[in-house]
């Protein structure tokens, strides 16, 4: 997989999210044509939040996996408080059936798991160390100019 660093105005970022969320009860609801509708609904809510980008989906009868870049303008907590609700307010309207199982419209449990795909330590320290390097040849060559 390619490292493609992504910008806003003012920050270069690569911020990518494992998240698990899983429905209330760990109910097996996920089922049959309810799966395609969630799948469809999770890749057009995500579209509609500007920079937020789907990398992989799976989703089992009583939990989803999601991979997702989420710009750093988006805090994780928020942006899983949008798609959750969202989505729990389509699965009602669309499977009225939901209503009966899940009264006050609770669809979701309601914390999640999230974890960051990134880059690895020992990658990072290798960075840091040859930036430090870099910047010490810089600073040497910057005083030869001003000597």
């Amino acid at each position: 997989m390619t490292r493609q660093f992504k910008k806003l105005s003012h920050s270069l970022y690569e911020c990518k999210y494992h998240i698990v969320f899983c429905p209330k009860y760990r109910y097996q609801i996920l089922q049959d044509d309810i799966v395609e509708y969630v799948i469809q609904q999770i890749y057009r809510l995500c579209g509609q939040k500007d920079g937020v980008e789907v990398i992989e989906l799976n989703v089992q009868k009583d939990h989803i996996h999601l991979i997702v870049s989420i710009p750093p303008k988006y805090a994780v907590s928020k942006f899983m408080g949008y798609l959750k609700g969202k989505l729990a307010l389509k699965l009602f309207d669309r499977y009225p059936k939901l209503r009966k199982r899940y009264w006050g419209q609770h669809l979701w449990s309601r914390g999640y798991c999230v974890s960051t795909v990134g880059l690895d330590e020992e990658r990072i320290r290798k960075y840091v160390k040859w930036q430090n390097k870099k910047d010490a040849n810089a600073d040497a060559t910057q005083r030869s100019l001003f000597d």
